[in-house]
């Protein structure tokens, strides 16, 4: 027997080859264009094409053609290099190696842990190497040597690799248990609590983004032999009591924190806020007599008004919260608030755009406080024209503030329309008619009320039309359309950057007026494209102005906050925050959130109107056709307000535009937004 290593195998040498990745020792019989007849350690005998061969062959046994003797050699090798490799360190071979070089054969290595290693001995080390992935890569004939780096980030993801694999065998079973689990059934526990957990983490990841590359192998697994559902694992985190029955997944798909724990951390920069505000000097008379009009609920108060009959025509003020007077924009709350960029209302509450503290409170116009305000002050005629404008800063104190509801009564009891309110809604009659004249379109329709009541551990939802309020809910938008208009002319007036709300296209003039009917207003709102938030000044046809910069809501939506600020600056430090250009870079990011968060604001309270629907199953519904689709014919539901298709043989022959029809919903499914009519009846 000759024991160094071979560099050219034949019959009678011990040879190793991967099988199954594990090494295999073998015994070679015989040697045929390149392919090497072998006799392996489990008593099979096979092909190997010498490229195959790992390299440390050897040694040879000469004159050894039995099979009991090769059976022999390959037995005493096997368990011989299981021994020795047993011994062996890769790691510390690892550490050794560092800035020796860059790559080395097995047998360089050898010599790291002998003066003379034979060939078996080269053998188990190369077999340890060659069990070191996340260290060394087995490049024949050599090793090449990871670095420390490559190695810490391929060790990171072995780990993650064997924890994915522990996840998928504990987890498959335990995910098709809870999808066919009972409702009202306990759901099992998984196991240790490390392997609930990494579950629990992938289902919340897979709810934020159905899309998460990072689960999306181990979802995969997790997921086989379950239907095709986008919200599956939505569904199965009910099941497992991860989220409750109704959970509002459209808020982690948006970024958005629900509630005021995320202010918990910037309660610091609150009460700084708070202190500046506190140290407001008294407003003068004139400053201490406005009244704000706001459904009962709201609590974040950014507007207010005050009106008299003056000398040359109609003194409006407009007062408007002013947060800038202490912000510090860049901040950690800053970053925060940009972040969120809107406040968010919904059947279930409100979640502020700011802390709710700042919102409700110290920037709120709570009556009879003073707070920082833009005041924006306005000689009218008596038809509405613009006769005098300005804006300056100012605090101010409400004397009250009132509720839709009883400004309605007021203006009702006001005939002669000389009293605050009587006089308030004339000018916005005014207001109106005159943007109409410049080609306004105005859409008038119900708003549906959503309430929820808790019961038997689900929500009962009630639809009902709210009660109307016109004239305050008149008096009310007109005053913040007149304001945003006049902020952005009186800022091209002084050179101010600001961001405007522009819907600069060409609309019919037949489209001015005021629409009110299902048909009217899909056909309207059909022909009118998006508004779009622009650093420029430009046209809102549908609004009939010339320019408009959202200035009105600097509490609730994040380019309000932008705008008041760069109005406070110039009026208090002479020069604005930020040019054009800086506020044209901002508008990416801050368009995308916005967007983020009116998903939440359009498809929740449509969730809770579908589930109204599925609780009411033999309600028959008003609806109005208005647009023939192929085979479908799309019904306006003025009481839930959503639009609904329908099979045309649903509706009768005929398509008949704005015929009252009573349609009958079979299926509402809130989850995945599917309504289907079942029965239609025509009025």
């Amino acid at each position: 027997m000759t024991s160094s290593l071979v560099q050219h195998p034949g019959p009678g040498c011990i040879v190793e080859f991967m099988q199954g990745n594990q090494p295999m020792v073998g015994f070679v019989a015989g040697e045929k264009s390149g392919r090497m007849h072998v006799f392996t350690q489990t008593g099979r005998e096979t092909l190997v094409p010498a490229a195959r061969l790992l390299p440390w062959s050897g040694p040879v046994y000469e004159g050894v053609t039995t099979r009991s003797g090769m059976e022999d050699a390959v037995r005493r090798h096997a368990e011989l290099r299981n021994s020795l490799e047993a011994g062996v360190d890769a790691l510390v071979l690892w550490e050794l190696a560092q800035g020796e070089v860059d790559a080395a054969g097995a047998e360089w290595f050898a010599e790291l842990t002998a003066q003379e290693p034979d060939v078996d001995t080269v053998a188990a080390v190369g077999r340890a190497l060659l069990g070191r992935k996340t260290h060394f890569k087995f490049q024949p004939p050599s090793f090449a040597i990871y670095s420390a780096e490559e190695v810490e980030r391929r060790m990171g993801e072995a780990e993650r690799q064997r924890v994915a694999e522990q996840l998928v065998t504990a987890g498959r079973d335990f995910v098709k248990t809870l999808w066919n689990l009972p409702a009202g059934q306990t759901p099992p526990r998984l196991g240790d609590d490390a392997t609930e957990n990494r579950l629990r983490q992938i289902l919340l990841a897979r709810i934020r983004d159905p899309e998460d590359r990072e689960s999306e192998a181990v979802w995969r697994e997790l997921r086989k032999g379950l239907p095709e559902n986008p919200h599956l694992a939505l569904l199965i985190a009910r099941k497992w009591g991860l989220v409750p029955p109704h959970y509002n997944y459209l808020l982690d798909q948006a970024g958005f924190a629900w509630g005021d724990g995320w202010a918990d951390e910037h309660a610091a920069e609150t009460a700084r806020q708070a202190e500046a505000v506190a140290a407001l000097s008294e407003p003068d008379a004139a400053d201490a007599d406005y009244v704000s009009i706001d459904s009962a609920t709201t609590r974040d108060i950014d507007d207010a008004f005050s009106i008299r009959r003056a000398p040359g025509g109609i003194r409006l003020s407009v007062a408007l919260a002013c947060p800038a007077l202490a912000w510090e924009f860049g901040g950690e709350l800053d970053r925060a608030v940009r972040d969120r960029a809107t406040s968010i209302y919904l059947p279930e509450g409100a979640a502020y755009m700011m802390p709710e503290a700042l919102a409700t409170d110290i920037y709120s116009l709570v009556a009879k406080k003073v707070r920082p305000a833009l005041v924006a002050e306005f000689l009218l005629a008596e038809n509405g024209a613009v006769l005098e404008k300005d804006i300056r800063f100012a605090p101010v104190r409400l004397s009250a503030n009132v509720t839709y509801e009883a400004a309605e009564e007021a203006i009702a009891e006001d005939a002669e329309e000389t009293g605050r309110y009587g006089l308030a809604h004339a000018v916005a009659r005014a207001l109106r008619e005159r943007r109409i004249e410049r080609g306004a379109v105005v859409i008038q329709r119900p708003e549906p009320e959503i309430s929820l009541t808790e019961e038997k551990n689900d929500v009962q939802v009630e639809v009902a039309e709210k009660k109307e309020t016109p004239g305050s809910q008149l008096l009310v938008s007109e005053f913040m359309i007149l304001a945003n208009e006049a902020a952005a002319l009186w800022a091209r007036e002084k050179g101010i950057a600001l961001l405007h709300r522009t819907q600069d296209v060409a609309l019919p003039r037949e489209l001015a007026g005021i629409w009110s009917e299902p048909l009217d207003i899909f056909r309207t709102v059909k022909q009118m494209g998006p508004s779009l938030l622009e650093a420029a000044p430009k046209p809102h046809r549908a609004l009939g102005l010339e320019a408009y910069a959202p200035s009105t809501s600097p509490l609730r939506r994040y380019p309000d906050l932008i705008n008041s600020a760069q109005i406070h600056a110039f009026l208090t430090r002479g020069q604005a925050l930020w040019d054009a250009e800086e506020l044209a870079a901002m508008l990416p990011r801050l368009t995308a959130r916005l967007e983020a968060a009116s998903q939440v604001q359009r498809f929740r309270p449509r969730y809770w109107k579908l589930l109204h629907v599925k609780q009411t199953p033999k309600k028959f519904w008003h609806a109005v056709a208005v647009e023939e689709c192929g085979n479908l014919i799309n019904f306006s539901v003025p009481e839930l307000q959503i639009f609904v298709r329908a099979p045309k043989d649903l509706c009768g022959e005929k398509f008949i535009a704005g015929q009252p029809c009573m349609l009958r919903f079979g299926k509402a499914d809130p989850l995945s937004n599917e309504i289907r009519v079942a029965e239609a009846l025509a009025e």
